[in-house]
């Protein structure tokens, strides 16, 4: 069963009917987690400081992979974190002596990390994705049987109820590109499941994204194989659509006879109108919800607001994980066909349709697809996860996981990685604590930001002293100036700087430490701070593979325009941002050893 309200699906409504439901945004009853969030945390006195670049500010900040800081929400914390004895720990969101999570389907719970629970990385006999597999199954043996959470999902149509006579149900697949561990394509699966009928997923391909080159659509195109073959194994018709959404969804929808569509969540300007162009080209009797299915805690239920930094947004989002860091139920085989051939996809048709530059060469490290990211996740927790806490700033270190990529594509679920990581948090808390205040409070607080600031990747987007500071040192002289295509080319006077602009062209990934160095120096280099946000972006989006993601356009916000950071001790150029540089990195790794592993003279692009 359904939570109260959903289950009036059995009357043919797609979404429950209720006077407080607001089209296209949140509303405080219908949809208000159970307890109200607290408010944002109140910092303590502030004390001065420096970092590793001679920053003075007020706060002791770290930085670590992705641009901002890992670790507990204060000094406090991590003093008392220190002090607890490995096996005294208090219940934690990393998964220490007694945590439990609530298994929905079967109202049990199951312990995940630490104490008695889980001490070894999963996997065992049959390896991660087997064992992945008997805990859908222990959370419940379909969706239907499931306690599914409706405050996952939002209305965005008017028509609310299904009309007589519907012949589908249409997940129009964006953002989250899997079949399992995929909240959006469970609730389109319930809905069918529901009413007896067909399930449809459907892609829209469009020829062209941004500054996405055949590098981002070649990892997409065969995950997207992947997921059409799934779906052919579990009944379940897939459909590759050419062109926008708007153009090729509504003639499907009508189509097929489809009675609802679920789509899942971007907070970016350009699926976010994407999905209002569709809802304006829908019959008026077809239900449109929305199911954010990338983030753990749906980004309009983690705040109703802009937050001014991670530790506004931290307590809030742990606050509600106890309800939504939840097993999945799988997504099973489908018992009501479509009654109709579904067209065969052409895959290299649809490759060779697209209109995008194909001059930077896909990777051979990162094998597109779920299965592909599921690999990569066990052998983060088998073989770096031990490391992640203490090396995940050392670009020299084999520590970081390496899911960006899948994460960005949605072939890997955040959700699914943070419940496998957390049950090792009992041998390696500290990396496990780290690992998921990036992978959930920093991922979050990037989709806050992209959600409640339409100025996400200009700099009319920062804070109001940090627009002050950058404009009152606009003019000041740059010690080198250099052009967009010199810095493409990895052509400075910085080794280091160059060999983080070849990784990132030769590779799709820049290490996160030098993400931050690398845009700040772009800053230095360029004229205005209007064209380092705008090159930095360009780079980024152009050759990594997580490129045109809130997390970046947040990591070059806040090296550049200082978003989710503070004032800093003043100086030419940056003003009050903060400052970072060659001889601060020295002392972080051995800046000649990675100089060395990417040197222009080895290497070509």
């Amino acid at each position: 069963m359904l939570h109260s309200g959903l289950s009036l699906l059995q009357t043919h409504r797609i979404f429950p009917r209720c006077n407080a439901v607001s089209r296209g945004q949140v509303t405080h009853s219908f949809f208000a987690p159970c307890g109200c969030a607290s408010m944002a945390e109140k910092p303590g006195k502030p004390r001065k400081t420096k970092d590793e670049n001679g920053n003075a500010g007020k706060r002791d900040q770290k930085v670590v992979e992705g641009g901002r800081q890992a670790g507990s929400s204060s000094g406090r914390e991590a003093k008392a974190a220190r002090k607890q004895e490995p096996g005294k720990r208090e219940t934690t969101l990393w998964g220490s002596s007694g945590d439990e999570l609530s298994n929905t389907g079967a109202r049990k719970k199951r312990r995940l990390g630490g104490g008695d629970a889980v001490t070894s990385p999963p996997g065992g006999v049959g390896g991660l994705a087997s064992s992945i597999k008997e805990s859908r199954l222990q959370a419940g043996p379909s969706v239907k049987e499931f306690e599914f959470n409706k405050k996952r999902v939002r209305l965005i149509s008017e028509a609310v109820e299904m009309k007589d006579g519907s012949e589908g149900i249409v997940y129009w697949m964006s953002r989250d590109q899997r079949v399992q561990d995929n909240w959006a394509l469970l609730y389109a699966q319930h809905l069918a499941l529901s009413h007896e009928l067909p399930l449809h997923v459907c892609f829209c391909l469009v020829p062209r994204f941004l500054d996405a080159t055949i590098r981002h659509f070649g990892f997409m195109l065969r995950g997207l194989e992947e997921v059409a073959k799934e779906c052919a194994e579990l009944n379940i018709s897939f459909h590759l659509l050419t062109g926008y959404a708007k153009d090729v969804l509504p003639e499907f929808v009508q189509m097929r006879g489809a009675g609802g569509v679920v789509t899942d969540f971007s907070p970016l300007r350009v699926p976010l109108q994407w999905v209002q162009d569709v809802k304006e080209r829908l019959p008026r009797d077809v239900p449109l919800v929305q199911v954010d299915a990338h983030n753990i805690v749906p980004c309009w239920v983690a705040s109703e607001k802009q937050e001014y930094g991670a530790r506004t947004i931290r307590k809030k989002i742990h606050d509600k994980l106890s309800e939504y860091l939840t097993e999945f139920p799988p997504v099973l085989r489908h018992p009501h066909g479509a009654g109709c051939e579904v067209e065969a996809v052409d895959w290299e048709q649809a490759r060779s349709s697209l209109e995008v530059d194909r001059s930077v060469k896909e990777v051979d490290w990162a094998r597109p697809g779920t299965e592909e990211g599921l690999a990569m996740l066990e052998s983060f927790i088998k073989e770096r996860l031990k490391l992640f806490g203490s090396e995940r700033n050392n670009p020299n270190r084999p520590a970081l996981s390496n899911l960006s990529p899948w994460f960005h594509f949605g072939q890997v679920s955040v959700q699914r990685a943070v419940l496998e990581v957390r049950k090792c948090g009992s041998k390696h808390w500290q990396s496990v604590h780290s690992f998921v205040e990036e992978a959930v409070v920093r991922r979050e607080l990037a989709d806050n930001f992209c959600y409640y600031n339409k100025n996400y990747d200009r700099v009319e987007g920062a804070s109001d002293w940090a627009r002050k500071t950058l404009q009152d040192h606009a003019q000041d002289e740059r010690s080198h100036l250099y052009s967009r295509a010199q810095l493409e080319e990895g052509k400075t006077h910085d080794p280091l700087w160059n060999a983080a602009q070849l990784q990132m062209a030769l590779e799709g990934k820049m290490h996160g430490f030098l993400r931050m160095y690398w845009a700040k120096k772009i800053l230095e280099w360029t004229s205005c701070p209007e064209e380092a946000l705008e090159t930095a972006l360009y780079l980024n989006d152009r050759y990594e593979l997580d490129g045109r993601d809130p997390n970046g356009y947040v990591g070059c916000m806040w090296s550049i325009c200082g978003i989710h950071d503070q004032g800093w001790g003043e100086r030419p150029v940056f003003g009050k941002i903060r400052f970072m540089n060659y001889a601060g990195c020295k002392r972080k790794f051995d800046v000649g050893q990675f100089e060395r592993k990417y040197h222009p003279e080895k290497s070509t692009v």
